[in-house]
């Protein structure tokens, strides 16, 4: 009715009712994107190389256009804001990450003071 008041956005995308029933759960660590002027076409596969000398096989393909894909973009950032917020910055170079890795070592209220 056009007297009563009309929900926000956020509130209206929450009350969206879903059936997940049939959604599968896979695991993947790789990702291509291919862009059209319509539309933006996700790949996702699952790498198991550390030196990659086969071709990755994509087992998923997601296909939004982009006010979805802004959308997602939205809800992807704020997660990781809030990952981040609660363990620390996300390295994305794995070169840094071995780097800046801390190493197993003795507390130092166990370590006794050696001859000076």
């Amino acid at each position: 009715m056009p007297d009563e008041p009309r929900p926000d956005a956020q509130q209206n995308l929450n009350a969206i009712q879903t059936l997940e029933d049939d959604a599968s759960t896979v695991y993947m660590n790789f990702c291509r994107m291919n862009l059209t002027p319509e539309e933006i076409v996700l790949s996702f596969g699952l790498n198991t190389q550390m030196q990659i000398t086969e071709p990755i096989r994509i087992s998923h393909r997601v296909v939004m256009n982009f006010y979805t894909a802004k959308r997602l973009l939205n809800l992807l950032a704020q997660a990781v804001a809030q990952h981040e917020m609660a363990f620390g910055q996300l390295e994305l170079d794995a070169q840094r990450r071995v780097r800046t890795v801390p190493r197993a070592s003795t507390p130092p209220s166990t370590l006794k003071p050696g001859p000076a």
